[in-house]
């Protein structure tokens, strides 16, 4: 005699347990993705500045590399390589030259938007600040437009250690409530 698979009291339960696991899963997957994504773009920012700078100390501009770049790996690899993104990349790099200075908490969009202050405090700020409060790019926005950096913050000197690696005293946006 079959049983009515409907019927049983622990069917519910196990469609539940399954859709737990396929959802813990695509989360993880959604993670490492970034994770790869963000690293890739960091060595594609990587090799851009050093090709760009032939082993010299600074990079020649105005060779149109960028503008050549993005129309030459749009047509192999597709979307993602707009000359506005490769400029993002190797600014990416150049903002964060080491790589493990570069947080895997945070994703490329994350970093993109990040990456549209000049700054090096306040792109640590924010950097720190999507870490510790886990902001979506949506809150990150909101902050950032809000300036949230020079309006919740007061000035004070620190010991400070940018994203490139150098140890210097800064007046920086320390935040009152640390």
């Amino acid at each position: 005699m079959a049983i009515a698979v409907t019927d049983n009291q622990g069917y519910g339960q196990l469609v539940s347990d399954i859709g737990t696991l396929l959802s813990d899963a695509r989360k993880q997957l959604a993670v490492a993705v970034n994770n790869v994504l963000v690293e890739t773009y960091w060595h594609i920012g990587k090799h851009i500045v050093e090709y760009e700078q032939n082993g010299n100390e600074r990079a020649e501009y105005g060779s149109g590399l960028l503008n050549r770049l993005s129309r030459d790996l749009t047509e192999r690899y597709g979307r993602g390589f707009s000359k506005s993104n490769i400029l993002y990349m190797r600014k990416f790099y150049m903002v964060f030259p080491k790589s493990e200075t570069v947080s895997h908490l945070l994703s490329w969009s994350h970093y993109f938007e990040i990456l549209k202050l000049d700054d090096p405090l306040e792109i640590s700020f924010y950097v720190r600040e999507c870490e510790n409060a886990h902001w979506s790019v949506r809150e990150l926005k909101r902050q950032r437009d809000s300036m949230l950096s020079a309006t919740s913050c007061s000035s004070a000197a620190t010991s400070y250690t940018c994203p490139r690696g150098n140890n210097w005293k800064a007046s920086f946006l320390v935040c009152c409530n640390r």
